[in-house]
């Protein structure tokens, strides 16, 4: 992956403010509110606020991301709430996870470069264990239209970093989808998450 992401990333994170807030991803809040705890992976995780709260619900937490500002700031989130967090810094290649690792894997706005996005779905989905579950929300194909008329709700800008429920079906072709939908939303995230988006939403079980 290129210097420039992982730049790009830590200049973001450096600040003592947190870019999206402290408190979870709603939809993750309540996906995993449903679930028995067990081990979960949280990929390009950022500042941890995800993390963190499946953390405080009794999970077993494993992360990674190519920032190491955002590693910094997530094991001060862990800190500040008395749990602890395996948190890895690199791409996800150099990581050791093993086949069937993970109860459950976590991609909130994990908006991989368009060219790896995919192979990297796969290989999370190796990490998985039969009947395991993905909980998934980022960015749509159709959220160009809202980011160019309000950059503050943030996001890509280039539609091949943005996904389909199409290209969902393709990356997770093992999986029965409890919920796939393409949805607006409104997003109230710390700094870099504010406004009207259109985001793919979904809940798949591994079969």
């Amino acid at each position: 992956m290129e210097e420039i992401w992982k730049d790009r990333w830590n200049e973001r994170y450096s600040s003592e403010q947190f870019a999206y807030g402290k408190e979870p991803n709603k939809y993750l809040k309540n996906e995993l509110d449903k679930l028995k705890s067990g081990t979960i992976l949280f990929p390009a995780e950022g500042e941890g606020r995800n993390a963190v709260y499946a953390a405080k619900k009794g999970w077993n937490v494993f992360a990674f991301d190519i920032s190491s500002e955002g590693k910094r700031k997530a094991l001060q989130l862990a800190d500040s709430n008395n749990v602890k967090i395996s948190y890895e810094i690199g791409e996800l290649e150099t990581m050791n996870y093993e086949t069937g690792q993970f109860d459950a894997i976590a991609l909130i706005y994990a908006h991989f470069p368009a060219n790896i996005k995919s192979q990297y779905h796969r290989i999370l989905d190796t990490y998985l264990r039969k009947e395991g579950v993905v909980i998934f929300e980022a960015f749509s194909k159709k959220h160009l239209e809202y980011v160019q008329k309000d950059a503050k709700v943030g996001g890509p800008k280039d539609i091949e970093s943005l996904f389909s429920i199409e290209e969902i079906q393709s990356d997770f072709p093992d999986y029965d989808f409890e919920e796939l939908t393409e949805i607006e939303i409104e997003l109230n995230e710390g700094e870099f998450h504010n406004g009207k988006g259109s985001v793919i939403r979904f809940v798949g079980r591994k079969k």
